[in-house]
């Protein structure tokens, strides 16, 4: 499997539905627009808003990851990833959006506003919090209409090879609609550090039929820009082959 047991180094973050719009370059407009192909898949979803602030817009929203496998555990981790992140931001200023932002509390807060959203919904609708890790996703083919991965394959270099990486992608890509779109950010790891084989990877994935694109971003407070991997697969096409 690409990604491992729960608990392997791997944070338990709660970022709320803005937050995933400003990674992966989306307005809540065109994140509804999506749903008109099915549902959005957040892999890995922890303990985000995502699902819950989707739903108060009206849409529909399912979450994956192993650490649902424990649900009871899983906000207790976010609070850690939590504390983890306020100390990035105290250490590591240079790449932490938040502490360019200007508001690293106002940031804080909206996570732990997010984590209690997620205990909440969770509770209320467990069945779209889905205990399962890539590369084999529980879902039909063409099952969503968008699908967003953030902080997993190229966040943790240490953990997923390149070919952990691929195979994740191609799943990602398999249980998203033809023609639809599977966003993944960041392409660096916790360090800054870009992912050097990024480019053989894309070419991979051109020869199963997906074909990838890099979206710039703009950046918080007008910074640096961000680059989200964006994949499609041709209409008519049930599965990337393996």
């Amino acid at each position: 499997m690409v990604r491992p047991e729960p608990s392997a180094g791997i944070l338990v973050t709660s970022r709320p539905l803005d937050e995933y719009c400003g990674l992966f370059g989306l307005t809540r407009r065109a994140l509804c627009a999506a749903l008109g192909a099915g549902p959005l898949l957040d892999c890995p979803g922890g303990a985000a808003a995502l699902v819950a602030e989707v739903r108060q817009l009206g849409g529909r929203a399912v979450a994956v990851d192993p650490e649902y496998a424990r649900m009871a555990t899983v906000t207790g981790r976010a609070l850690a990833g939590r504390d983890a992140m306020a100390v990035h931001i105290d250490t590591a200023p240079e790449i932490s959006a938040a502490a360019l932002s200007g508001r690293p509390e106002a940031y804080l807060r909206s996570w732990d506003r997010a984590r209690e959203l997620f205990a909440a919904d969770a509770a209320e609708h467990p069945d779209d919090y889905v205990a399962a890790a890539l590369p084999q996703l529980p879902f039909r083919s063409g099952t969503f209409g968008i699908t967003l991965s953030s902080y997993l394959l190229f966040a943790y270099p240490e953990v997923f090879s390149p070919a952990d990486q691929l195979a994740g992608l191609l799943e990602l890509v398999r249980v998203t609609a033809p023609g639809s779109e599977v966003r993944v950010y960041p392409l660096h790891d916790s360090r800054g550090r870009r992912t050097p084989h990024l480019a053989r990877i894309r070419h991979s994935l051109g020869r199963h039929r997906v074909t990838s694109s890099l979206l710039r971003v703009p950046g918080p407070g007008g910074r640096r820009p961000r680059t989200v991997l964006v994949l499609r697969r041709a209409a008519g096409q049930t599965r990337p082959c393996r």
